[in-house]
This record gives C-alpha cells, sequence and structure tokens, in this order.
C-alpha cells in the first residue's frame, strides 16, 4: 500500500484500447486472441445453455475432453456496464479474462478477498444464498467448523490444504464493540491477538512485557457523507458549508489514538494516486454561514446524521464523534439528531442511497486509487452520495486505463478537485490503528489492508488461536459483503487467484500459480494450480474460476444472489452485465 512500484511492474506500459468482442455458438467455433503480442488460435467445440436468464457456454478444446465454462458479454453491449468482454476455462488449469479496456491495476483487484473462488457445485446447490452466508467452502488453511450466532466462529486447519499447514489446529474469532473489554481479554490471557487497540491501550500493550503492539498506518478514511439526492444537500453551495464547518483537527486530537492524521483529501498519502494538491477547506465558520444563507438557509436546518456504533480503524469512537460533530455543526445553525444503526442495516441502506448524512469510513482493500475513488465516486459506484457526478467519472475511467504513472497522477489531482468543488463527503480523519498480541505469539503482524493471515501465527505453542475483533461477521459470503470484520473472517478460508503478500501490499500467487497479459494490456490469462481440493473434498478447477466470477459479474444467473444481492465491490470495480437499470 505505502509503495505501488512493484504492482506497476505486474502492469504495462500500452496504449487504451477496445477489445473484440468474443463469441459463441453450437458448432465448432474458432476463437483467435492476442497474447504476448501474437495471435492464437484455438479450436473448441461449443454448446450454449440458458439458465435462469443467463447463457453460458461450455467448451472442450482441441485434444481436452473438459467442459470448460465461458461466459461473455458484448462490449457493445448497452447492457454490459463492465469492462469486460469474457471469462473463459480454456482447460483445467487455464483461465482467460479478456478486458474490453486496459486495467492497470487488474492483478491487485484479482487478489482482493470478495473475488474468491468457490466451487461451482456448491454456488448451483446454493442459488438464492443458502448456505452460501454461513457455511463458506473455499481451499483456505481454515475451514469452518461452527458459527454461533452472537458468540464465536470456530474454524479447525485444513488437513488438505495445497500451502504450509497453519501453525495451530483450531482458530477462534470472537468479537467485542468495546475497546476496554478487548484489552482486558488480552490481558487476562483469554485471546491472542485482539484488533483496534482503545486509544490510551496503545502505551499499556507496548509498554507490557507479557504484551506486544504491532501498528497500522492510517491506509483508510473516515468521511462525513452527504447524499445530494435528500434536502437540502441537493444544493451544492449547502454542501459546501458543511466542508468549511468542520474543524477536523479538534476530532483527531480528541478521539484518536497515534499514528493519526487529518485527512486532507479522500485519498490517503500512502495509496497510489494521492497527490500534495489540493487540500480540504480550512475551517471557516463565517464562510459557511455566508454559503448557507445563500442557499437560502440563513437560520440554518434540521437532519439526522446515521451510524453504526462499530469501532473500525477509521473511527475509534463513533458515539463521541458524532456528538462531536452534532456540537460543530450546531455553530453554523444546523440541528442535528443522531440516529444509531444496526450494522448490517446501516451499509445496506447506506449503499441504497437511503441515508441523508451519515458516518462512514474506508479502509484500503489494495494499493490503488481505483481503491479509494473508483469504487465511491465512479459511474458503478452505490448511491450513498446520490446521483453521480459525470465529469469525475470521465476522469476516473481515463485513470484506471492510463498505464502512465505520472499521467495518472494528474488525472488524480484533477478528480480530487473536484470531489472538493462538489463536496459529496466531508474528508475527516485518516485513523492510525494497531494490533495487540500476546507475547509469547509467534509470526505476529499487523497488516497495511486490515487482512491479518492467521494461519503463519504460532500462539506460544498451544493449539488454538483466539482472536477477538470488533465486531461479529455479517456474512461469510464475501463476494456480497463490505464489511472488513467479514473479510478477514473469509480471509481464513476462501482464496483468491493471486494474494497480497503476508503484512504487506505486494501481489502474489495464490491458486494461481502464474499469470501473464497481453502487449495491450486486455487479455490476462491465469495458470492455475493443480491438486489443490476444496474443504468439501471437491477438486479445483478452471470453471470453479469462472462460476465464481459469474455469479457476480451477471445480473442475470440465478447465482447472482447471496446475503443481500448487491455484490458491492464487483459492480464498482468491474461493473455488471445484463445490468438494465
Amino acid at each position: 500500500m505505502k509503495r505501488f512500484s512493484k504492482l506497476l511492474a505486474l502492469v504495462f506500459v500500452m496504449a487504451l484500447i477496445a477489445a473484440a468482442c468474443g463469441s459463441s455458438s453450437d458448432d465448432t467455433t474458432t476463437t483467435t486472441a492476442a497474447s504476448g503480442g501474437a495471435e492464437t488460435t484455438t479450436t473448441v467445440a461449443a454448446t450454449t445453455t440458458t439458465s435462469g436468464g443467463a447463457e453460458t457456454t461450455t467448451t472442450a478444446a482441441a485434444g481436452s475432453d473438459f467442459p470448460g465454462l465461458m461466459v461473455e458479454a458484448a462490449c457493445d453491449d448497452e447492457t454490459n456496464k463492465s469492462h469486460i468482454n469474457y471469462i473463459k476455462a480454456v482447460d483445467a488449469n487455464t483461465v482467460e479474462i479478456q478486458l474490453c479496456t486496459q486495467d492497470v491495476a487488474f492483478p491487485a483487484k484479482v487478489a482482493f478477498s470478495a473475488f474468491g473462488i468457490v466451487p461451482q457445485e456448491y454456488l448451483d446447490a446454493n442459488t438464492g444464498g443458502g448456505d452460501l452466508v454461513d457455511k463458506p467452502i473455499g481451499t483456505g488453511p481454515y475451514k469452518l467448523t461452527q458459527w454461533d450466532k452472537g458468540n464465536q466462529i470456530v474454524m479447525e486447519v485444513n488437513p488438505d490444504y495445497w500451502g504450509e499447514a497453519p501453525n495451530a489446529d483450531t482458530l477462534v474469532f470472537k468479537w467485542s464493540s468495546e475497546a476496554a473489554q478487548r484489552y482486558l481479554e488480552l490481558q487476562a490471557g483469554t485471546v491472542d491477538g485482539i484488533d483496534n487497540p482503545g486509544r490510551d491501550d496503545f502505551a499499556l500493550i507496548a509498554d507490557s512485557p507479557d504484551l506486544q503492539l504491532k501498528e497500522r498506518a492510517g491506509t483508510n478514511i473516515f468521511y462525513l457523507g452527504l447524499n445530494r439526492d435528500k434536502e437540502p444537500f441537493g444544493d451544492e453551495k449547502v454542501r459546501q458549508a458543511i466542508g468549511y464547518a468542520l474543524d477536523r483537527q479538534r476530532i483527531i486530537d480528541n478521539f484518536y489514538p497515534p499514528g493519526s492524521k487529518v485527512a486532507d483529501q479522500f485519498m490517503p498519502d500512502s495509496i497510489f494516486g494521492y497527490t500534495p494538491e489540493p487540500k480540504w477547506y480550512d475551517q471557516d465558520i463565517e464562510k459557511a454561514k455566508a454559503l448557507l444563507a445563500e442557499a437560502g438557509f440563513a437560520d440554518g436546518f434540521e437532519v439526522t446524521l446515521n451510524y453504526r456504533d462499530v469501532v473500525r480503524s477509521y473511527l475509534p469512537s463513533p458515539a463521541t464523534v458524532g456528538q462531536d460533530i452534532q456540537a460543530q455543526l450546531a455553530e453554523i445553525g444546523v440541528k442535528v439528531t443522531i440516529e444509531v444503526m444496526e450494522s448490517g442495516a446501516f451499509l445496506d441502506a447506506s449503499d441504497a442511497g437511503d441515508l441523508t448524512m451519515y458516518m462512514l469510513g474506508w479502509g484500503a482493500d489494495y494499493p490503488d486509487a481505483t481503491n479509494f475513488l473508483d469504487f465511491h465516486f465512479g459511474k458503478n459506484a452505490s448511491d450513498q452520495f446520490g446521483a453521480g457526478f459525470e465529469d469525475i467519472w470521465a476522469l476516473l475511467d481515463e485513470g484506471a486505463s492510463t498505464p502512465d504513472p505520472a499521467a495518472r497522477l494528474v488525472i488524480y489531482e484533477q478528480a480530487t478537485q473536484l470531489l472538493k468543488d462538489h463536496v459529496p463527503m466531508v474528508p475527516v480523519a485518516h485513523g492510525g490503528s494497531g494490533v495487540g498480541y500476546l507475547g509469547d505469539v509467534e509470526g505476529a503482524h499487523a497488516s497495511p489492508l486490515g487482512n491479518e493471515y492467521f494461519a503463519v501465527m504460532d500462539p506460544g505453542g498451544r493449539d488454538t488461536f483466539v482472536w477477538m475483533q470488533n465486531a461479529e461477521p455479517i456474512g461469510l459470503y464475501c463476494a456480497d459483503e463490505t464489511d472488513g470484520e467479514s473479510l478477514r473472517g473469509c480471509e481464513q478460508i476462501v482464496e483468491q487467484l493471486l494474494a497480497y503478500e503476508i503484512g504487506g501490499t505486494d501481489v502474489i500467487a495464490s491458486l494461481a500459480e502464474t499469470w501473464d497479459v497481453s502487449d495491450d494490456g486486455t487479455l490476462w490469462t491465469f495458470h492455475l494450480r493443480s491438486g489443490v481440493v476444496f474443504h468439501d473434498g471437491s477438486t479445483f478447477d478452471a470453471n470453479d474460476v469462472v462460476a465464481s466470477y459469474d455469479a457476480q459479474w451477471d445480473m442475470n444467473s440465478p447465482n447472482h444472489t447471496g446475503r443481500d444481492g448487491n455484490f458491492t465491490y464487483w459492480d464498482a470495480l468491474f461493473g455488471f452485465k445484463n445490468n438494465t437499470g
């Protein structure tokens, strides 16, 4: 996350082009694709079937009896809101993904835990969500054995794991929203590690001979969201007034732990895409009042502020921060009523654009501007800020497909200026955070992406590693989740084609041993690891990859279901096909 150079070595300095769209039929088909600068022709026998409104083509490469799946969408189809042309199982151990346009962050996206691979058969057996949400099956080092809702999650070692076996036979997830409770559990030795120690607990853990503190950089953003589809935030001057009203340094000084800093823009400076300018507005109460008066709200207005009472590294003290924002906005005549919501309901409501003003944040999933800016402000972003801004869309599309880093930074500087002008949110803080462990835990680490990998941790020779985080996962089918507490659980169970290095941000091999890309940056080929089995004993192959991706990609697929069916990450980062909305 702090250094993007190695990721850039994986993507390529070629011009932006549109890819040729694939085809399928009921007879022998010849597919020609550019790979490594050369054209290759593969002859396949193809059959096309329709299920639940979705077409799937099954192919068998010449000389092979493997019935490879292929799913596709024409790049120029108005219902294909993605930049993917096709996903194809060339053979049991090879997957091709043809993009319509170059995506310079593609490997980093593929490594993200929302794009984990599950068995094709399990997807088909759980159309409508089913056990996918509560009983995930993957290829990871641990497999789920019990989810005692409201109490704990228990995972046992996967005896058939393809990689290095975990050090602890059992992994237990517990949770508490109270930082003091998490610290007391660690101090008592009833847990081996805790997430997000409280502001006052950092020094206590660091100074204890029996404990160890691992700090994270502030690779996150806490922001005050403003929905321009809800009055009075349809007026840009009102949103700008809120932007001028807040004393963000006061919030940092009073409520945030060491390592935190005021956000001068939405992007943290440790993520590629950050630019030194422009910086956010300094607090100016008189300017804020003048803007409200110009918008016809000289006496202020009433508004509800929503948040979830869940601790995150970007927001360590939701209640007190909410009360401080309430007090600060009162200075410009804005009367704020605070409404606390259950975590899952809050996230669903914000995604749907149902909230007017709310406190939310974001932690880096992968170290690129597309993770922060495209997800929140791109044309496929959720409705949390109301209607999007087409001038920002155009810049983000250009930035995502521009291979030259210097040129990308110029684009992101312009996008940051537009965010400052339009004020869909007020960036408040990049929160410092940490992880506390017992002193005898070997392999202890804090991930800048928040994806601590417990298989490498040895809890002093004990058979069980107990982890306590801030909240219970909402669901464990993480293709359909955005909550970090859910994602961390999934990451121990389900794996992706690629991964991030332990405790870091560089992209490494996982279920794909190697991968390559065509000279134009649009055709990606993943060469899969052989001999991998899922927790249910089924064999991992290329069709599982195609099916796992298509369940998210295709809005007409009967498998396009989960806990709520939003598949927010896929939509924001790749876009849906068969999207008529």
